[in-house]
């Protein structure tokens, strides 16, 4: 009996090439089969803890629901007011327990917010300060409203040489034990308000590589000043949360990040994880040495010159990422192997050029496969994801943008 012969797999590029053929670029797809594997390994980094999923690293209602279907995932984390107010309401909610990222002084979002007892019940807003719960009251004082629900966020950043040095990012001014239960007191002893969480996230450790390409004695820095930051956190933390809860009982404690999922999950005081990044695995998550990253996020660029020989020159592409201006935040031609952004033009709003050994098998008409430098914000360029399995399109989900939504 003959030998069965087993086709040869299909390179990335033809793949995604055969399964929009159909279709025009500037497009975007989402591998579902890498989403999903990308969701089942957060899930198994998570140990057991529940992830809140980030939504600003989605920002797609339909794969923010395949998501939140699976075990493991639990409640979003939302970016706004306003779109948490929109995952929450309707007949069919993506959610029923939102908590808003960041402090909002939205007074069209809090009026919606407080004469809405369902979303009063279903949104937590985020504080730092009493000034964010004078910006409810100024809206409905107590006694005309619902209790509006409220989590603290703790500055999670490493503070080091009595205060001059700092490692992290710069949000709440909420960092020791004595200044959260302040804070805590304050909320306590006001009506109208109800404390339901606490909330520090370690954007040093869960959003920076630990072992960057071709900088390995940056990796070496920035590993261990992330062991030294979490283990100063841990220990805060848990002074945080004792502190607090002797104000108020929590609900919930939330911490971490894609990049952190582990390491967060080992602290006893955390009941709770975050993540959304790591859904989509764009290329500032390619190097850490925690995971691997399954690309499930990819948009295509149409070849529209060739200018001159071993450069080719593709619509659009100036789809760049928010954070510290650098190549980092740049998109990255992925397919065909061998192209790179030209430093002197870089990515351009109406057409970037591209050199290299790649060029050689593009002509007029084919296209060029990018990855995003961050995860949420390609959807802020197209109308539709198409889903992909396999080499064939399986359908086409809005993004936010699509459904007429901008929340940035």
């Amino acid at each position: 009996m003959p030998a069965r012969l087993h086709a040869a797999p299909l390179s990335a590029r033809t793949r995604l090439d055969r399964a929009t053929a159909d279709l025009d670029p500037p497009l975007a797809v989402v591998d579902l089969d890498a989403l999903d594997a990308n969701a089942a390994d957060l899930v198994s980094r998570a140990a057991g803890r529940p992830i809140r999923v980030a939504s600003k690293s989605v920002r797609c209602r339909a794969l923010l629901r395949r998501v939140l279907a699976r075990p493991g995932f639990a409640g979003v984390l939302a970016y706004t007011l306003a779109e948490a107010l929109w995952l929450t309401g309707g007949e069919d909610p993506v959610a029923t327990d939102v908590v808003v990222g960041y402090p909002t002084v939205d007074r069209g979002g809090l009026r919606r917010l407080v004469t809405d007892e369902t979303a009063a019940g279903r949104v937590t807003l985020m504080i730092d300060s009493v000034g964010h719960l004078d910006a409810v009251d100024a809206v409905a004082p107590p006694g005309r409203r619902p209790p509006v629900r409220v989590c603290l966020d703790v500055d999670a950043s490493l503070r080091a040489a009595a205060g001059r040095v700092h490692v992290g990012v710069r949000r709440s001014p909420v960092h020791d034990p004595a200044e959260a239960a302040t804070l805590a007191q304050a909320v306590a002893g006001r009506a109208g308000f109800t404390l339901a969480g606490v909330m520090a996230y370690e954007a040093q450790i869960a959003g920076v590589q630990d072992a960057p390409a071709r900088r390995p004695l940056r990796g070496l820095a920035v590993r261990a000043l992330q062991g030294m930051s979490a283990r100063e956190l841990t220990t805060r933390r848990a002074a945080v949360v004792a502190a607090v809860s002797a104000v108020a009982p929590l609900e919930f404690v939330n911490g971490g990040g894609t990049g952190s999922l582990e390491r967060t999950a080992s602290d006893p005081s955390v009941t709770e994880l975050a993540a959304g990044s790591g859904l989509y695995c764009p290329t500032l998550f390619d190097g850490y040495r925690a995971f691997t990253a399954r690309p499930a996020a990819l948009f295509a660029l149409p070849v529209t010159r060739v200018p001159a020989p071993g450069v080719v020159t593709v619509a659009s592409g100036g789809w760049t990422a928010s954070g510290p201006a650098g190549a980092d935040r740049l998109p990255r031609p992925v397919h065909p192997a061998g192209l790179r952004l030209l430093r002197a033009e870089g990515a351009g709003e109406v057409q970037t050029p591209l050199r290299g050994p790649g060029t050689r098998a593009l002509a007029v008409g084919d296209r060029v496969w990018f990855r995003h430098a961050k995860a949420g914000e390609l959807c802020e360029h197209v109308d539709v994801l198409h889903t992909v399995v396999g080499d064939a399109v399986t359908g086409a989900v809005p993004t936010y943008r699509g459904e007429g939504r901008a929340f940035g």
